[in-house]
Formats: C-alpha cells, structure tokens, sequence
C-alpha cells in the first residue's frame, strides 16, 4: 500500500470516529438514548419496632396451686381448650381420704347434736316441773352447743379438704389455645410453678416503640403500616390506640444491631385494621404516619 492510500484511510476512520461522536452527543440531546438512573424514595413516615402480644387478660399463665406429682397431663401445645377445662391433675389420694374422714366426722358430730338436743328437751320439761336440778339443766344446755360446735369445725375441715383437693385440678382459666406447656406427667411441681399459658389469638395486638425524638409526630389512632421479616413484600394495616404520657426505656431488642439498647422510647400500642397471620410474640417493624405538628 502507498503512502497516499494509508494517509486516505486514516482519515476516514478519523471521520467515522467524530461522525459517532456527534451522533451519540444528539442523541444525549434528544434524549432518545438517555438511561436516567433512579434512586429509591426513602421510607416515609415514623419507623418504630414492635412485638405481637394479646391484650390484657387474653393470655394468661397458668401455675399450680399447691405442691405434689402431676399424676396427669391431658393437654398439647396447640390443644383448644375452654374456660375451666381440665388441663392437668396433681395426685391427690391422701387428701380424698382425709376428706372422707372428715364428712364421716360430720355425720358423727350432727348425730351428737340430736342426742344432745333430745336430752336438752326433756331436761328442760323437767326442770319446769321441778323435777331437775337447774345445774342438770346446765350441763344438758352445754353438751348441746359444744355438739354443733363440733359440727361446725367439722364442717370446716370438710371445706379445706374439700379446697385442697380443688387446687389439685390445673383447669383452663380462659377459652383459647394452650401456647405453652412447661410440664409432664409424674413431675413434681410447687405452689406456683408455671404449667401452662392459655391464649386467645383473636384478641392480639402490638406493642410498639418508637424513639422519643419522633413522640411529638405520634398521635391516637394515627394509620400504621406493619411488616414481618417472616413474610417478604407483605404488609397490614393497624393504628395507633394507645399513647402513653411518658417515655420509658427500651424494652424491644432492636433488630438493627447499629441501634442503641438503652435508648428512650414511647411505648405504643398498635390494633391490627384487618386479619394478619403474625403469631403471638412474632417482631415486626411499623411505619407510623406522622400527624401534624400543633
């Protein structure tokens, strides 16, 4: 190839470079080309963590009233159970016969009170006739009320037996599902000790914390989104309906091991707006939308 033919090609191909190079500069221009890249809008609204729990008095632990072997243990976790069904039984075979003995003295001591109250009755007849002594009397009246005194204690030591052997049946203080169970058949328990806890999962709610930097933008019955770990690109509806008067100390771990443990929170309380399948205890975190500043 000739000088003069390496010289034309070169400037070809010098011209084929600007020539793209204007082209893609309109094409910037017009924008026909144009990628725009976008950032994600940051979340909006008050981040706060929360804990799924049961409201008040629809999760209750069950302990057992006094001490002994459970001779019997009827329930599983995840058993429905009903208000005042029987959960579990501590052995209670000296007690039932005490409690017998103690009915039997019942019918010896009211047996005692009739005998007295006939010898009261005819001494008494005798007396008006003169025919007894007044002390004759005396002593007839006193065996009479020492009998139904006798009754009385009897009956006494019925009823503690009788309580005795109540507090030997571990029942279901409330309808709803048997969360836990911490016990087994043939184990010894105290007065005390935690068997069960029954829960109704129909009545659930959250407990929420956010940061008292952000409790001025809090409100009652302020709109909340709340999601789960466990359920990825789900999300429920709640509000806000409790605000307490005061901050107190964290009580949630944070989830984001960067947020500090012993800050300050208002503690509030979150109602679920539409059926949610959280399980009680289950942490989530809550967007709540803040209100206007006053």
């Amino acid at each position: 190839m000739t000088r003069r033919a390496q010289v034309v090609l070169g400037l070809m191909a010098g011209g084929a470079l600007v020539g793209a190079t204007v082209l893609q500069a309109r094409a910037v221009q017009t924008g026909s080309q144009v990628t725009i890249a976008t950032v994600p809008a940051a979340p909006s609204g008050i981040a706060a963590e929360g804990r799924v729990v049961a409201y008040p008095g629809a999760e209750v632990r069950v302990g057992a009233e006094r001490a002994g072997r459970l001779v019997r243990v009827l329930v599983q976790e995840g058993d429905l159970v009903r208000k005042g069904q029987l959960l579990a039984e501590i052995d209670s075979d000296e007690l039932r016969a005490e409690l017998a003995e103690a009915r039997a003295r019942v019918v010896e001591a009211e047996a005692e009170v009739r005998l007295s109250e006939s010898t009261l009755a005819r001494r008494q007849k005798l007396q008006q006739e003169r025919i007894l002594a007044v002390h004759d009397l005396d002593e007839a009246t006193r065996d009479f009320e020492t009998s139904r005194a006798r009754v009385e204690t009897a009956r006494a030591s019925v009823a503690r037996y009788e309580a005795l052997v109540a507090k030997s049946r571990i029942a279901a203080p409330i309808t709803g599902t048997l969360v836990a169970r911490v016990v087994d058949a043939g184990q010894m328990v105290e007065t005390g000790d935690h068997a069960f806890t029954v829960a109704d999962l129909e009545r659930l709610r959250i407990e929420g914390e956010a940061h008292e930097a952000d409790a001025g933008g809090v409100a009652l019955g302020a709109a909340v989104k709340i999601t789960a770990d466990g359920y990825p690109g789900r999300s429920w509806r709640g509000t806000i309906e409790e605000v307490p008067d005061s901050v107190t100390l964290r009580r949630i771990k944070p989830q984001d091991p960067s947020r500090p443990t012993d800050a300050r929170v208002l503690a509030v309380k979150v109602a679920f707006a539409e059926p949610v399948p959280l399980r009680l205890g289950t942490t989530v975190d809550l967007r709540i939308t803040p209100s206007e500043p006053r």
